[in-house]
């Protein structure tokens, strides 16, 4: 039966790794000031050293903009699918508080790379767990339930448009 069980991994696992790493923009979600409700938009634009255009950080106004702030955060969808199944909590409306939700990539694709997404190019800055802080915003919970997979900060080295349906491709 265990084995049975890793054969069935490691067969998960090779048809992963031999795929050419990509996937798509499933939501995009913007706050206004820090802990402010995250709204989802259907584009945004990325800009340069800054971030998403109309999010709390390129303007300045998130949390943890003097010390520990990224510039785009990313998700993956699957995480958060995994997330609401062992933890009951809804992920879909932005909870998560992260600008990007992306499907069919796999964090450790992601790390020291770059990413075009849609017209611009964001590059990979470090892992984004969540914090004590998400719980007073999102709700008691919502950083166990995310836990090690709490998302990405990204860079925006070339600026442009992202979409919702927009591919996303390492580089």
């Amino acid at each position: 039966m265990f084995l049975d069980r890793l054969n069935a991994r490691l067969k998960q696992f090779v048809r992963c790794c031999r795929r050419a790493p990509g996937g798509r923009v499933t939501a995009i979600f913007v706050a206004d000031a820090a802990g402010a409700p995250m709204r989802a938009c259907e584009r945004t634009l990325a800009l340069v050293d800054q971030g998403l255009s109309e999010d709390r950080y390129a303007l300045g106004l998130g949390f943890w903009r003097l010390t520990d702030g990224c510039q785009v955060t990313l998700i993956l969808a699957e995480e958060l699918l995994r997330a609401e199944r062992r933890h009951g909590l809804p992920l879909d409306a932005g909870q998560h508080r992260r600008n990007l939700v992306v499907s069919g990539l796999i964090g450790v694709e992601l790390r020291g790379r770059s990413l075009r997404i849609g017209e611009a190019l964001l590059t990979w800055h470090r892992v984004r767990p969540p914090c004590g802080h998400l719980d007073r915003v999102a709700g008691a919970g919502m950083a166990k339930a995310l836990g090690r997979y709490g998302g990405h900060c990204l860079r925006v080295r070339e600026g442009g448009l992202i979409r919702v349906g927009d591919e996303v491709t390492v580089v």
